[in-house]
């Protein structure tokens, strides 16, 4: 048991860490030129959001996030 619990924690610890890098490089959400101006602009960098890198970005915090859960859950029930 001692051993899964050190495993455990271990992947708690680098999923923590890599949640906090990632959140750290997505920018906000009220970053850029339209933001800036007051109004929001519908431009083709605005239409393939879902292609860049912070959408990218966003998708991995969900995935290591659940990681992490469940790591967490798992390591409480040991």
């Amino acid at each position: 048991m001692e051993t899964a619990q050190l495993v455990l924690s271990i992947i708690v610890v680098i999923a923590a860490v890599i949640i906090i890098a990632i959140v750290l490089l997505q920018s906000g959400k009220n970053s850029g030129l339209a933001s800036s101006l007051g109004g929001s602009f519908d431009t083709y960098m605005g239409k393939n959001k879902a292609s860049s890198a912070d959408a990218r970005l966003a998708r991995l915090t969900k995935w290591v996030a659940l990681v992490f859960m469940l790591a967490v859950l798992v390591l409480n029930l040991v």
